[in-house]
């Protein structure tokens, strides 16, 4: 395929067949093909060799176990998913690629890496356009600066151009005869009738009268009636932009392929105390793998035993490594960089998360935003329109000529002609889209932003409210310690060392915050410090715990924890627990030997980015609401310190409210998206305009989501924002130059204002000029 008109064409085909629904792809040369269980391989590929292309189906590299609810793995890589519109039998969803070269996989199934198609095409244009561009330069400069010329230079020149518009633009002329024999016409026509009628024309002038250069100077820029140069500057120019096109969508395709070419190739597993190593698409779920210091993570599982820091930066964009010990999930493809660790394998395969990123930025590589159908519609019958045009043309310079033509006033109205057909050709237009939507959707995925469909790029746009879930979307959703305040002759650090002391033997979230703050507090007034040994320990479930810490009973708990222990606290002291509860902290009292001692609170974590991100989410037009479970005051706390306003601030919300409040948002009018990580936002996710989930969070949260980002760091969520709507941008530029090139340039070439050697440099620069504008979008973020 090489334009829009292919593209067209091949999806029309396709749609004629029964029930089948095909969307392609011209920069990854694919068609993502949904058809009904009746209708066989054979029958889709035979469909686009009628439509004048090869087509291959090829089989996932791992099949995948679960696709959609009812889908059924079959053994030649064919999923079988149940069709819930009612039509009879089921529904197949397949990739179909071009079998004349290996490259990046995107199948319903699962993800194999190759070589980017653009990259075959490139190598092959290359000998072509390098033979075309030696022997052009001499033709151009005989043909058009007389100092150069010699006796009978028209016949050298027209040998010499010979090779150059046969064997050098053949690719032209082969497309044009495939697509000729099906009464269709593309991109290619157009070349090859605008460069073959150059030459034959000028051939024609030649043998009609040999002696027409017999002499120097005898045929220059301003008469005389030779096209050589014209046939070949056009094909070298055409070739030219093909390779530069070629090379930069394989660098638009790039981060898919190293993204998909992250994954770890082998794996140290331990089977029966000893050590092997297998290549990591062996690696079963269960498995234990060794992982050493630098090793890259095999496959997602659980740590087991050992404790590193992990550099997830290459999955999720985050730069900083996180802390990990056992029972932390772990991500394949990260890297472990510290200590050795035992990793128990959960996800293997197609499962595994770097899979189901490959798998979300193919489909949104090869899915189509609306803004492209108007494009497709308009290539579909753009290049017979142009043929038209360009016939007209001729006719109307002929006519103007008036009964008595020259051969001055001929030769005008074939450049007037030729011009058009070179001019006109719909390359931009058939890139504009995919390559910005490819290159957009590459860099998201490096920066851990994973954009599920083009559709996506269009509701960014106009979302102008966000919403955004508490805890562990702005908040970490883990205590730390927030302060202590003291009673009688305790200290506020003697509140913490003690409780620290009693709490360290318990696993409940607030006594492992407690324990920590306090051995921290410690080892800041002590390298060595360490907490006390608590003795007759014991704990009671949504209480507290007590034990003797250097001889004193200490007990910390809730209020009524104390009460079962006969400790009673004045009015003073439960006014200053009230507050420090009301000021929207967790507060637990610490006993000395039957005496309140002191108050420690206790808040849940903001994340380091989150007020950042919401300054940035307001720079971006959006209005951020916060949303929680919580109590009015926590919420009001935690909206404070991100800069959220307490209007905006929706507490107490349980999850089923959740999906009432992007309902009641939308009822006022607002267009919703909705950030969150939970199992509980799955629905919320899914009722909103633009559903953003968190990467650290849920499988279920993932899938009811549009936008997904890897990390867990919220001003992630403004920037895969901002990426979708640039590169909407993007996309919108290309369409619009697209565009306004060929309404400018026709009207030109037909007035006989174009040399068609110019028309062929304009044409195959627009081709560059969108696919190198997609290509900036590779340095955002940087």
């Amino acid at each position: 395929m090489t334009c829009a008109s292919c593209v067209s064409r091949v999806e029309r085909k396709l749609g004629k067949l029964d029930g089948v629904t095909a969307t392609v792809n011209l920069p990854l040369e694919s068609a993502h093909v949904t058809v009904p269980a009746a209708i066989t391989d054979a029958q889709i590929t035979a469909t686009v060799e009628a439509a004048g292309y090869k087509a291959t189906v090829r089989a996932p590299k791992y099949p995948a176990t679960v696709i959609e609810p009812g889908a059924v793995r079959t053994p030649g890589g064919t999923v079988d998913v149940d069709d819930h519109s009612g039509a009879a039998g089921g529904m197949r969803k397949r990739a179909s690629k071009r079998g004349t070269s290996e490259h990046a996989e995107h199948v319903a199934g699962g993800v194999a890496v190759g070589d980017h198609p653009a990259s075959a095409v490139a190598a092959k244009l290359r000998p072509r356009l390098a033979v075309a561009a030696i022997l052009t330069i001499p033709v151009f400069l005989i043909s058009m600066f007389p100092a150069f010329q010699f006796a009978n230079w028209g016949w050298t020149a027209g040998a010499l151009a010979l090779p150059v518009v046969t064997w050098a633009a053949w690719p032209f002329h082969r497309a044009a005869a495939i697509n000729a024999r099906h009464f269709a016409s593309t991109m290619d026509t157009l070349v090859s009738i605008g460069v073959t009628a150059a030459y034959v024309f000028s051939a024609w002038q030649l043998f009609v009268d040999p002696r027409m250069t017999e002499h120097p100077g005898m045929e220059g820029m301003d008469s005389g009636g030779l096209y050589f140069e014209v046939a070949a500057v056009v094909t070298t120019f055409l070739l030219l932009g093909r390779y530069l096109e070629a090379n930069a969508k394989q660098k638009a395709g790039d981060a898919l392929k190293a993204l998909l070419n992250l994954g770890a190739k082998d794996a140290t597993v331990l089977r029966n105390g000893q050590e092997l190593q297998i290549p990591a698409d062996q690696l079963g779920v269960g498995d234990l793998i060794v992982v050493r210091p630098g090793e890259k993570i095999a496959t997602d599982g659980i740590v087991v035993e050992g404790s590193s820091a992990v550099d997830a930066s290459l999955v999720t964009g985050e730069s900083v490594p996180v802390e990990v010990g056992p029972d932390t999930p772990v991500t394949g493809a990260t890297i472990n960089t510290s200590g050795r660790l035992l990793v128990r394998a959960t996800r293997v395969g197609a499962e595994t998360t770097l899979a189901q990123m490959g798998r979300l930025v193919a489909q949104a590589q090869t899915g189509k935003a609306p803004i492209a159908r108007l494009a497709d519609r308009i290539s579909a019958v753009f290049v017979p329109v142009v043929l038209v045009i360009a016939a007209v043309t001729f006719g109307a310079w002929l006519l103007a000529a008036g009964p008595a033509i020259s051969d001055a006033e001929l030769r005008a109205a074939f450049t007037a002609a030729v011009a058009v057909l070179v001019i006109a050709c719909p390359c931009a237009l058939g890139l504009a889209t995919p390559v910005g939507l490819l290159t957009g959707t590459g860099r998201g995925a490096q920066l851990g932003i994973l954009i599920k469909g083009p559709q996506v790029l269009e509701d960014t746009r106009t979302v102008d409210t966000i919403l955004l879930d508490k805890t562990g979307t702005v908040t970490s959703g883990h205590l730390a310690v927030a302060g202590s305040e003291a009673f009688g002759a305790f200290s506020p650090a003697e509140v913490l060392r003690l409780a620290g002391a009693v709490e360290a033997a318990s696993e409940h979230p607030i006594a492992r915050a407690v324990a920590a703050a306090a051995l921290s507090a410690e080892r800041r007034s002590n390298d060595a410090g360490a907490l006390p040994a608590v003795a007759g320990f014991g704990s009671a479930p949504g209480g507290g715990v007590q034990g003797r810490v250097e001889g004193r009973v200490v007990t910390a708990g809730r209020t009524g924890w104390l009460q079962e222990n006969g400790i009673a606290p004045t009015d003073v002291q439960l006014a200053a627990f009230s507050t420090a509860e009301g000021s929207g902290a967790t507060a637990i009292w610490l006993a000395v030997d039957g005496l309140p001692a002191g108050i420690i609170s206790l808040r849940d974590t903001l994340k380091p980015g989150s007020a950042a991100a919401i300054l940035r989410l307001r720079e971006l037009g959006l209005r951020p609401i916060l949303l929680t479970g919580d109590n009015a005051a926590v919420a009001a706390q935690v909206a404070a310190d991100v800069g959220i306003a307490p209007e905006d601030v929706f507490a107490g919300v349980l999850p089923e409210g959740k999906v009432e409040a992007v309902r009641k948002l939308q009822a006022a009018g607002a267009t919703v998206a909705m950030a969150g990580d939970g199992v509980n936002d799955a629905a919320a996710l899914a009722q909103a305009d633009l559903g953003i989930a968190m990467g650290s969070g849920t499988d279920v949260a993932i899938e009811a989501a549009d936008l997904t980002v890897m990390g867990n760091d919220l001003r992630q969520v403004a920037q895969a924002i901002e990426l979708s709507r640039r590169t909407l941008a993007t996309i919108k530029t290309n369409l619009f130059w697209a565009f306004f090139y060929n309404a400018v340039g026709i009207p030109v070439a037909a007035l006989g204002l174009l040399n068609p050697m110019i028309a062929g440099a304009a044409m195959a620069a627009s081709s560059v000029l969108v696919v190198t504008n997609s290509l900036r979008l590779r340095s955002f973020g940087k």
